[in-house]
């Protein structure tokens, strides 16, 4: 037999080929990239995006679950689909039919859920929200300790938890475990479980880089798109809005979000001013154009609810620049001339205004709050 012949060969090389060409997406046409930066995070950004299709998909066993780490602001080779340094997500593969037992402490999360969602064919993006618990649907113990059941679940295919914190260097990350509550399938890893299983993982990689990388956007262009995508022009922000149950992608049904963008001289600087409504959590993040942090642990590159200082009428100004300044909530792009900006907020009381935006000297830029 020869290997063209085997199912499971044929299927790596089709991952291969796929590799092999995703590269396209940020090197060639309309939404190439030019900086050296960006061009290193796109090969970074496959690298990260093939890691969590392997585990989701190659390794993943329905019938004997576990957490796996997809995001996470300690670790560059987990950050992608919408990073941010203030949050710990996890996924889990799920079978629809089977019931699970989802168990943990909560720590010191400010907001934290589960969210599941179906897949409309083997590695595509979910294109629906099934159902979600959050931390104010459980009861705890007295130590934080909480426990419930998911499923049968019709539909449900992948679970994601997302864990977000006021300061992830010192609290405590929400602890997760999930058992099945009927006994495993019979072990098989044969050819065709792995074929399908590589394919899966090339379509949810074609997927990625279908999207990324993000659009910056002409200076002084007047043109806005709504959702998950970023403003088509630069240093201004689209309109928030709410997540809805038929969403594109992984997005939390219980957030808003706003989209914008930067594209910055070294003397030049972002003033962004915004009132938070009444809500849970919210945060605004600096990523590159792979909606990643290209942040590092000695940097500032995004402020939340509980770390910004606000004006005395309660909105919030931050600063963004390619360095850093003295304002109170100054963010740095790390010297990234251009790249995106996101801000979500969770379980607000209303969608939010759009952010004012302006684009300043850096030497004019505040110092302090107003």
């Amino acid at each position: 037999m020869t290997t063209e012949s085997h199912e499971a060969t044929a299927a790596w090389r089709e991952l291969l080929d796929t590799l092999r060409g995703l590269d396209e997406s940020f090197m060639t046409g309309p939404k190439s990239v030019t900086d050296d930066r960006h061009i290193a995070d796109g090969y970074r950004m496959i690298a990260t995006t093939l890691g969590v299709a392997l585990d989701t998909y190659l390794f993943a066993d329905r019938s004997r679950p576990r957490w796996l780490e997809v995001n996470s602001p300690f670790r560059p080779d987990r950050r992608w689909g919408g990073d941010n340094t203030d949050a710990i997500y996890y996924m889990c593969p799920v079978d629809p039919a089977r019931r699970y037992r989802i168990s943990g402490n909560r720590g010191d999360s400010v907001y934290f859920s589960v969210t599941a969602y179906n897949e409309p064919s083997p590695g595509a993006w979910s294109d629906r929200i099934v159902a979600i618990l959050r931390d104010d649907d459980l009861d705890f113990d007295e130590d934080g300790n909480f426990s419930f059941d998911f499923g049968p679940e019709p539909d449900a295919a992948v679970l994601m938890t997302r864990d977000y914190q006021a300061d992830p260097s010192v609290g405590r990350p929400v602890t997760w475990t999930i058992e099945a509550l009927e006994p495993p399938d019979p072990f098989r890893h044969g050819e065709a479980e792995t074929a399908a299983a590589l394919r899966a993982g090339a379509a949810w990689l074609r997927t990625m880089f279908a999207i990324l990388p993000l659009a910056v956007g002409v200076k002084n262009a007047d043109v806005h798109r709504l959702g998950h995508e970023t403003a088509m022009a630069a240093n201004e922000f689209a309109d928030p809005y709410q997540v809805p149950d038929a969403n594109f992608g992984w997005s939390a049904r219980d957030a808003c979000y706003a989209y914008g963008s930067f594209d910055l001289a070294e003397d030049e600087a972002l003033v962004i001013t915004h009132r938070p409504p009444g809500c849970r959590f919210w945060n605004l993040v600096v990523w590159n154009q792979f909606m990643a942090v290209p942040g590092v642990s000695d940097a500032r590159s995004s402020v939340n609810g509980s770390t910004a200082v606000p004006n005395s009428d309660g909105s919030v100004t931050v600063v963004v620049s390619r360095g850093m300044t003295s304002h109170p909530n100054s963010l740095t792009t790390l010297d990234y001339p251009r790249g995106n900006l996101a801000f979500r907020w969770f379980l607000a009381d209303q969608v939010p205004a759009r952010p004012e935006v302006m684009l300043v000297d850096v030497a004019e830029a505040p110092t302090t709050v107003s």
